[in-house]
C-alpha cells in the first residue's frame, strides 16, 4: 500500500490542482475578493484538498530553521500550565529559540487555526496541550517540523507525547481516600477533555471499593475559585453531605474550604477537599492542600530535549514520554 506523502504541498501544487497560475493563488490568499468567483471556488477546493499551508516566510531565511517554537495553550487565568510553559521558554531562549505562546480555549477549530498559523510560520516545533481532532491530525502530517503533545499520552501520537495518564490519576485519588477512610465523596470538575479522563477514572477507581454513588458536579473550564460559592451551595442542599470533595485544581479547593471555613465546617475534620495540580496556593494555604503534582518542569525539559534533537537532524528516541505523577497528602485531607 502506498502511503501519502506527508510533504506540505506548494504553492505550484495548488495551481496544477486548481488550473491556474502560480500569480493567481497568490492573489486569491492575498484578496479572495479580487479573484473571479468560480476561479477561487476552484482554488480553495485545492487548498482543502491538499491541506495547503501557506509559507508566510518565503524568501525570507536561507536557513531551513527559523529558531522559532509555538507553544499552544487553552487559557492563561487559573493555568495549570504555568512550570512548564515558565521553564521551556527560559531553557530555549537561553539556546537562541524564541517562543510563540497562542491560546487556543477549548473549541477544535481554534486550535486548528493556531497550528495552521504556526505551521505557516515555518516554526521549528509546535508544542500543543490541545486535544486533537481527526482533522487537526491530519493536517499535521504535512508539518515538517517536531509536534509535541504534552499533558496528555494518547495511543497514538501525531509526534512525540510527553506526559501522564489521566485515568490513572482518577484511580489512584480513589483509592487514596478511601484507604483515608472517606466514604461519600463529591467530585467537581470541567467535562470536557483530561478533565473528563480523571473523572471516568476516578468513578471506576471507587466503584472497584464501594457501593456509594460518587456525588458529581460539573463545572466550566478551566475549574477555578469563582466556582467554589454555587458549588458549595450545591454541596450542602445534598440530603447527606458529602465527607470529601474532590476538585479539578487547586484554586477551587481554595474556594471550597475558604466558603466551608465561612460556614463554620472544619477542614478536614467535618469536610476534606482534595485539589490537582500542586499549585502554589496548595503549600500555601491553611490548611495545607491535597493534591496531585505534575512535575511541569520536567515536562519543559522532556520536551526541550526533543526540540534539540529535532534541530541536529536526530529522531527522538521515543514517542510517549511518562513523567508520571503523586498525590501529595497535606492537610486538608
Amino acid at each position: 500500500m502506498v502511503r501519502p506523502s506527508t510533504r506540505n504541498p506548494k504553492l505550484d501544487d495548488v495551481a496544477a490542482r486548481a488550473g491556474v497560475s502560480t500569480a493567481t493563488v497568490s492573489r486569491f490568499l492575498n484578496n479572495p475578493d479580487i479573484v473571479a468567483a468560480g476561479t477561487a471556488v476552484r482554488i480553495r477546493a485545492a487548498i482543502e484538498e491538499m491541506q495547503y499551508v501557506p509559507n508566510l516566510l518565503a524568501g525570507g531565511l536561507a536557513s531551513s530553521r527559523s529558531k522559532m517554537v509555538a507553544v499552544l495553550i487553552p487559557h492563561l487565568v487559573d493555568s495549570l500550565f504555568d512550570r512548564t510553559i515558565e521553564t521551556m521558554v527560559e531553557e530555549l531562549n537561553a539556546g537562541g529559540t524564541m517562543v510563540m505562546l497562542a491560546l487556543t480555549g477549548t473549541a477544535a477549530g481554534r486550535t486548528e487555526a493556531m497550528i495552521r498559523a504556526a505551521m505557516g510560520r515555518q516554526v521549528d516545533a509546535i508544542v500543543s496541550t490541545a486535544p486533537l481532532s481527526a482533522e487537526t491530525t491530519a493536517l499535521i502530517q504535512h508539518f515538517p517540523g517536531l509536534f509535541v503533545q504534552i499533558w496528555d499520552l494518547p495511543a497514538e501520537p501525531p509526534g512525540i507525547a510527553v506526559g501522564f495518564s489521566h485515568v490513572e490519576i482518577g484511580h489512584d485519588l480513589a483509592r487514596f481516600i478511601y484507604e483515608r477512610g472517606y466514604r461519600r465523596p463529591a467530585l467537581v470538575s470541567a467535562e470536557l477533555g483530561r478533565a473528563r479522563l480523571r473523572r471516568d477514572g476516578f468513578v471506576q477507581g471507587w466503584e472497584a471499593h464501594s457501593d456509594t454513588p460518587v456525588k458529581e458536579i460539573a463545572v466550566d473550564s478551566p475549574s477555578r475559585f469563582g466556582h467554589a460559592r454555587r458549588v458549595f451551595a450545591e454541596l450542602r442542599r445534598q440530603p447527606e453531605r458529602p465527607d470529601v470533595v474532590v476538585c479539578g485544581s487547586d484554586s477551587l479547593a481554595q474556594g471550597i474550604i475558604v466558603e466551608a471555613n465561612a460556614a463554620g465546617l472544619k477542614v478536614p475534620d467535618q469536610l476534606a477537599v482534595v485539589g490537582f495540580g500542586n499549585a502554589s496556593v496548595a503549600s500555601d494555604m491553611r490548611p495545607t492542600i491535597t493534591s496531585v503534582e505534575i512535575d511541569g518542569a520536567q515536562i519543559a525539559r522532556e520536551v526541550n530535549a526533543a526540540v534539540r534533537s529535532h534541530v541536529s537532524g536526530v529522531a527522538p528516541k521515543q514517542r510517549s514520554v511518562n513523567v508520571g505523577f503523586r498525590i501529595i497528602a497535606r492537610e486538608s485531607a
